[in-house]
């Protein structure tokens, strides 16, 4: 890899969108896409940990994604989770790199036992490392976050004076993550979905890339942050 950035956000999100367009334009079924995304993600998470970036989320699926595709396709999702999911389980870079993995989403209604299982051993295995942090968003939805946060808020009694944005913060599910510095999402659509991670992208940069997500490399990520590095964050100044 070439010369790192000159500035390197601390927390990178990616939107990885495309698998199946990316499937389709080469005649394949769609989970084929989805595969070709898995190996991407791979790449990037190990090419974001050699950038510097401490702290990496990526959108496995929104909370409908699982409900409202085809069953096949659903199954095959399924198991790609389970390969890639055991694998990094037994990655020795984890404990190398000291990285804490965590799952955030309704995953644990959504997922079979034996998924659910890898996922809470990976969750317990790492949950002491501070080396870097990977987030994965599955079965999840910004707006769903929100609601279930000020549900559990009013579910608390505090008087309005007494919530501040920390109130909130603590009760999102998300509560553990650090605000997002960069967003970027693949496959060409310039917009967001489903309130992803709205309270944490409040001051995000966005970096939208044309290509597809298995196209989305390693020097692709690069160039995504070498356009946040070019940029000047005001915050409103």
């Amino acid at each position: 890899m070439s010369e790192t950035p000159s500035a390197i956000p601390n927390h990178v999100v990616i939107i990885p969108d495309g698998n199946r367009r990316w499937a389709r334009s080469r005649g394949l079924d769609p989970w084929k896409g989805h595969e070709a995304g898995a190996k991407t993600m791979k790449e990037l998470i190990r090419a974001a940990r050699d950038l510097g970036v401490r702290e990496l989320s990526l959108w496995g699926s929104s909370l409908d994604n699982l409900k409202k595709r085809p069953l096949n396709e659903s199954r095959e999702l399924l198991r790609i989770y389970f390969e890639q999911f055991r694998e990094l389980s037994e990655s020795e870079e984890l404990v190398q790199d000291q990285v804490h993995v965590r799952f955030i989403g309704r995953w644990r209604e959504q997922f079979p036992s034996p998924l659910k299982k890898l996922l809470l051993e990976i969750e317990e295995k790492t949950k002491d490392y501070s080396g870097h942090y990977l987030n994965f968003f599955i079965a999840y939805s910004g707006v769903d976050d929100m609601l279930q946060a000020f549900k559990s808020v009013a579910e608390a009694s505090l008087r309005p004076r007494d919530i501040s944005e920390e109130t909130v913060k603590r009760h999102l599910m998300s509560h553990e993550v650090s605000p997002v510095d960069l967003l970027v999402r693949t496959g060409g659509d310039a917009h967001l979905s489903a309130g992803f991670l709205m309270w944490e992208t409040a001051d995000s940069q966005l970096v939208f890339s044309d290509k597809l997500f298995p196209d989305f490399n390693k020097e692709s990520l690069k160039e995504a942050i070498e356009e946040f590095s070019r940029r000047e964050r005001r915050y409103g100044k």
